[in-house]
C-alpha cells in the first residue's frame, strides 16, 4: 500500500486513479476530482476543500476527516464507502452510490444529500439544513439519527429507522415499505401518499399527518397537540396512546385512541368509508357510526 503523510495537494486530479493508498494528515486544496476512480483507499485525519474528491471510487474508508464547504458533491458514483467520526460541511454529498456506512458523522449542511443511493446504513448521525435528504434512495438502515430539514425520504423504499429525532416537513412522501421505531417525527404533512408506512412507539407532531396512505399501521404511538386532521383518505390500522386532536375522513381500517378532540366525516369521504373509530374504554362503540356520541 502506498503511504502519503503530512502533504498538501491542489488542482485537478492530483491523485487520480490510485489503488491501495493510505492518506494521513493530508490536505486537499482547491481543485477537482483529487482521488477520482481510485480504490482501496484509507483517509485518516485529512481535510478536503476541493470539489468531487471521491467520484467513481470503490472500497474506501474515511476516519476523523473534515469536508469543508468547498468539497461539495464529494462522493458520487461510488461503491463500498465507510465513514467514521467525520464532519461534513459540504452540501450535496452521496449521490448515486451503493453500499455506504456512516458512524458518528455530522452533516450540518446536508442539502440534497443521499440521492438515488442503495444500501445505506447510518449510526449516530446528525443532519441539519437537510432539505430533500434521501430522495429516491432504497435499502436504508438507520439507528440514532437527528434530522432537521424538510422533504426527507421522498420516494424512498425499504427503510428502517430507530431512535430518531426528526424535524421535517413532508417526510416520507410517496415512500414505500418504511418502518420507524421509538422516534419522534415533527412536521406538516407526514407520510402523504405513502405505501406500507409502519410507525411503532413514535411521537407524531405537525398538522394533517398520514393522509392518502395505503397500508398504514401505527402501534402505540402518541399524537402531539398540533397533529390535527389526521388520516384523511387513508387505509389505516392504528393504536394510539392518549388523545388525537382530530381525525378527518379516514377511508378504511380501524383507529383506537384514548379520546378524540374532533371527528370530521363529511360529504368528501371516499369509499368504502367504513373505518372504525373507537376508544380504549369503549372498544365496542364505533364513534364514526354513532354521531350522537361525539361533536363534529
Amino acid at each position: 500500500m502506498e503511504y502519503i503523510k503530512d502533504q498538501y495537494f491542489e488542482g485537478e486530479r492530483p491523485l487520480y486513479v490510485r489503488h491501495g493508498l493510505r492518506l494521513e494528515n493530508v490536505s486537499i486544496g482547491p481543485g477537482e476530482s483529487s482521488l477520482k476512480e481510485g480504490s482501496d483507499i484509507e483517509a485518516v485525519n485529512c481535510e478536503f476543500n476541493g470539489k468531487y474528491p471521491f467520484w467513481e471510487c470503490k472500497d474506501f474508508t474515511i476516519r476523523n476527516c473534515v469536508f469543508r464547504e468547498g468539497a461539495r458533491a464529494a462522493l458520487w458514483y461510488t461503491r463500498g464507502c465507510k465513514m467514521y467520526d467525520t464532519l461534513v460541511e459540504a452540501p450535496k454529498m452521496f449521490r448515486r452510490i451503493k453500499d455506504v456506512y456512516l458512524e458518528n458523522v455530522k452533516l450540518p449542511n446536508a442539502l440534497e444529500t443521499f440521492w438515488d443511493c442503495d444500501e445505506v446504513e447510518l449510526r449516530n448521525v446528525e443532519a441539519a439544513q437537510a432539505n430533500y435528504i434521501f430522495m429516491h434512495t432504497s435499502d436504508i438502515r438507520i439507528d440514532g439519527f437527528k434530522l432537521q430539514g424538510n422533504y426527507s425520504f421522498q420516494y424512498a423504499k425499504n427503510v428502517v429507522i430507530r431512535n430518531a429525532e426528526m424535524d421535517t416537513k413532508d417526510a416520507f412522501w410517496e415512500s414505500e415499505d418504511v418502518t420507524v421505531y421509538d422516534s419522534r417525527i415533527n412536521g406538516e404533512f407526514l407520510g402523504w401518499y405513502a405505501k406500507n408506512l409502519h410507525l411503532v412507539n413514535c411521537k407524531i407532531g405537525g398538522t394533517q399527518p398520514l393522509c392518502y396512505c395505503e397500508g398504514l399501521v401505527l402501534e402505540n404511538c402518541v399524537f402531539e397537540e398540533d397533529a390535527d386532521r389526521a388520516f384523511e383518505y387513508s387505509d389505516v390500522e392504528a393504536s394510539i396512546i392518549g388523545p388525537v386532536p382530530s381525525v378527518k375522513n379516514p377511508r378504511s381500517g380501524r383507529i383506537n385512541a384514548d379520546s378524540y378532540g374532533e371527528i370530521i366525516l363529511d360529504g368528501n369521504i371516499k369509499a368504502p368509508a367504513d373505518c372504525e373509530i373507537r376508544t380504549w374504554d369503549a372498544p365496542d362503540v364505533d364513534l364514526a357510526a354513532n354521531p350522537d356520541i361525539v361533536e363534529y
